[in-house]
Order: C-alpha cells, then sequence, then structure tokens
C-alpha cells in the first residue's frame, strides 16, 4: 500500500458522494454537447459521407481508447472505418491511409505530438481531417477541415487530472456521429444483422415470425357457430392456450384463450349451451408472418398477452405464436 493511500480511510458516504458527483458532472458534459450539434457536426457528417474511402479514427492514451469504440461502432453501423495507432502510424502504418479516406483524430487538449506528427503527412496525401478536441483554439482544431468540440468544464476527477467527463463526451459526440450518419445512409436493422450474426443479437434481428410459429394442424380453429365446449377441446389439443375462430374462408373472426375461458367462469356463462361467437374475443391482436420475432414480443408485453394469431394481407389465418416459442427460439 502506498503512502497515499494508507493516509486516508475508506467513508462509505464519501464513496457514494463522490459517485454521484461524478454521475453528475458527465451527465453535464454530455448535456452540454446538445448546443455544439451545430454546423460542425454537419459538415463532419457530410464529409464522411461522401468519403470515397475509409473512415480512419486516431487518438493517443485514453483517447485512442475512445477513438477505438468510435471506430468499432462505425463499423457495425454501416460507416466502414477502423482505428490506427498514431504512434504506430509514424512507424509504417500511415501506409493504411491513403487520400480517399477522412481521418477523425481525437485528443482532449487537441496538441498530442503523435496525431500532429502525421497531420501533415496525411493531408499532404490528400485526405481530409475531422479534429475532436477539447480546445478550439488548439493546433489540431486549426489544422481540421472541420473541428467538433468536445470541451468540458470540468473533469469528474477531484483532482481535475484523469480524463473522465472528457472521455464520456467524446464518446458521446462520437456516437451521434455514428447515428445520423446510419439514418442519413439509410441504415436498418437488416444491415445491423449482417454485420452481428452473432449471439443473442444476430438471433433476435434475424428471426422472423415465420420463423417461429406454428401452422396447419399444430394451430386449432373451430367455426363461429361451434360450442363453447368444442372449442376448449381443440383448445388442449393443440397446446398454444387459444384457439383461432375462423369463417369459411379461414379469415380470422375472433379468439378465444385460457384467460377467456377463465373470465367466462367468472360470469358464470353456460358452456354447455354457449356459442364461441358468444366469449371469443373479436378482433384479436394479429401480426405478419414477415415481421421480426422481436415485434411479436413488444407487442404481446405492450398488450399484455401471451400469444398471437398471425394473418395474411387477407386477414386469412397462417399460423399463430406465443411466449414458450420465444423463449425456446432465444428471441427473449
Amino acid at each position: 500500500m502506498s503512502p497515499s493511500s494508507a493516509s486516508h480511510q475508506f467513508s462509505p458516504e464519501r464513496a457514494l458522494a463522490l459517485g454521484r458527483q461524478t454521475l453528475s458532472i458527465e451527465a453535464a458534459a454530455v448535456d452540454a454537447l446538445v448546443a455544439r450539434i451545430n454546423g460542425d457536426f454537419v459538415a463532419a457528417v457530410e464529409l464522411i459521407l461522401g468519403c470515397h474511402g475509409r473512415l480512419i479514427v486516431s487518438g493517443m492514451g485514453k483517447s485512442g481508447h475512445v477513438a477505438r469504440k468510435i471506430a468499432a461502432t462505425m463499423a457495425s453501423t454501416g460507416t466502414p472505418a477502423y482505428f490506427v495507432h498514431p504512434a504506430e502510424a509514424s512507424h509504417g502504418d500511415l501506409g493504411m491511409i491513403t487520400r480517399d479516406d477522412v481521418l477523425l483524430a481525437l485528443s482532449n487538449s487537441g496538441e498530442s505530438e503523435e496525431l500532429l506528427r502525421i497531420v501533415p503527412l496525411v493531408k499532404r496525401q490528400g485526405a481530409r481531417l475531422i479534429a475532436m478536441t477539447g480546445v478550439a483554439s488548439s493546433t489540431l482544431a486549426r489544422e481540421a477541415d472541420v473541428h467538433l468540440d468536445a470541451g468540458v468544464a470540468q473533469e469528474a476527477c477531484p483532482h481535475n487530472l484523469a480524463p473522465t467527463a472528457s472521455t464520456t463526451a467524446a464518446l458521446a459526440l462520437g456516437d451521434a456521429l455514428a447515428v445520423a450518419l446510419l439514418d442519413a445512409r439509410g441504415f436498418g436493422p437488416d444491415d445491423f444483422a449482417r454485420s452481428h450474426p452473432g449471439g443473442s443479437l444476430g438471433r433476435r434481428l434475424l428471426t422472423h415470425v415465420s420463423d417461429v410459429m406454428r401452422a396447419g394442424d399444430s394451430v386449432p380453429t373451430v367455426a363461429p357457430q361451434a360450442g363453447v365446449t368444442d372449442a376448449i377441446l381443440a383448445m388442449s389439443r393443440g397446446g398454444l392456450g387459444l384457439v383461432a375462430i375462423v369463417d369459411d374462408a379461414g379469415r380470422v373472426l375472433g379468439i378465444f384463450t385460457d384467460g377467456d375461458l377463465r373470465r367466462a367462469f367468472e360470469k358464470r356463462v353456460d358452456l354447455q349451451s354457449a356459442s364461441i361467437a358468444s366469449v371469443m374475443h373479436a378482433g384479436p391482436r394479429t401480426i405478419a408472418p414477415e415481421r421480426l420475432a422481436v415485434e411479436a414480443v413488444e407487442m404481446m408485453e405492450r398488450y399484455r398477452i401471451n400469444a398471437l394469431l398471425v394473418t395474411g394481407p387477407d386477414g386469412r389465418l397462417l399460423g399463430a405464436l406465443n411466449m414458450h416459442d420465444l423463449f425456446t427460439a432465444k428471441v427473449i
């Protein structure tokens, strides 16, 4: 244990206060960026959109860690990008940057020696430069084609030394750029799925209702004139917790679920004589087979239901699915 750490005792109250203060300072730093989403931000987006090569993101130290994350976010949202270490650029990696590229250089001070060393060489090749700094009057900001101001009033560090609020602000500004770019490119869920095929994210984005739903004889159906007891038997055989009520053309008229059965008991409905049409839920929520399975989850959660009927454009029944099906498919 160092002398400085030995001279202090841990205080839970101080830890809580500093934790809350850190979040407040960093939240204020990000909030202050809103006013700086202006013409310079638009110019940066346009410069990257017009780039025929790659977006090269670079930075030293903590700014370098942020730069790596920005490059990764850009690459996964439709903007080809990669990180180049500025020190390594001076020892051969500069050959990775071409005249068709745009360099996004991050430096809180705007005076990072390693970055400033490669700027003239990058510009001589014809590549364009976007600088993200905390000092608008810095050398890097002045040399840039576009400058993005990521300055903060103070760091969250009690000594105002360790990069904390400044790195958070730079990261948030990078995210803002990425989101504006993905929207401008028309980058959608299917595009996102293609760059994230692995794991649960890929499953959530690539799975459609048609991949999960039950179809054919697996979906119990009855005609509207059928008795409630017949519908209950059909529902029990189906194991979905529902029965679809359809007309002669197969169009959905209603649905009868376990919940509807309980409510019928509560209302003392004569289940022996009642027709299913008299107790069914007419005009039920339905979903198209081409919709994403995650949209089915969202609908079920929003309307507090456990199952959905799947229909075509003409209202004909195509299938059904419930929460268990979505769990099995690992969509949830």
